[in-house]
């Protein structure tokens, strides 16, 4: 039985299917077997990250507090309120002018952690004054934003724990606490409401 080529090359066999031609331009099917594992593995580790990463988001209940607002029309002048926002209390104090005053006549240089009421206040909206109600010794919840509550030496806020006193711009003045009351990060929407966080 004769075999007939109709290449130019009688000893030449006919191409397998899937073999690259001579001169090897064409794909292999080895090739073919190689990306599809590196894509099965890229698709697993992403679905292994994916679980991963998620599950270090903030969970519902803490997305619902990132934002606060507090409306602040029935606190008169010389009141405070406590309110939460992210499981910390939260003071939102009138300042009277007095205590305005009082806590713009003290010398800057003076203070353990030096800062203006200004500084610690928005402008246009200085008699409000927003901290987080927590000591920043120790982390005890000071007196002074309630009604007849020990407000210290310096008519602010009085730590019961460690003896910390603060101003009426709750600024340190006495006692073993480093830092000033911290304030949030916190807006006017309105005249009377306020949005903390």
């Amino acid at each position: 039985m004769a075999i007939t080529h109709t290449a130019d090359d009688p000893n030449q066999r006919p191409p397998v299917i899937g073999e690259a031609k001579e001169g090897g331009a064409g794909p292999r099917r080895r090739d073919f077997l190689n990306i599809a594992a590196v894509s099965f593995a890229g698709i697993g580790a992403v679905a292994v990250v994916i679980p991963l990463v998620n599950q270090m988001n903030p969970s519902a209940d803490v997305l619902a507090l990132a934002a606060i607002e507090v409306d602040i029309s029935a606190i008169a002048s010389g009141q405070a309120i406590k309110t939460i926002w992210r499981k910390q209390p939260i003071f939102i104090r009138n300042l009277t002018p007095k205590e305005i005053a009082e806590a713009d006549a003290v010398p800057v240089s003076s203070l353990r952690d030096p800062a203006t009421l200004a500084q610690r206040t928005k402008e246009g909206h200085k008699n409000w004054l927003i901290t987080l109600g927590v000591c920043t010794h120790l982390g005890c919840v000071p007196l002074g934003a309630g009604e007849g509550e020990t407000k210290g030496e310096f008519g602010g806020y009085f730590c019961p724990c460690h003896g910390s006193q603060y101003d009426t711009a709750a600024r340190i003045r006495k006692g073993p606490a480093p830092k000033n009351l911290q304030v949030p990060d916190y807006s006017f929407k309105s005249p009377t409401v306020v949005q903390i966080g």
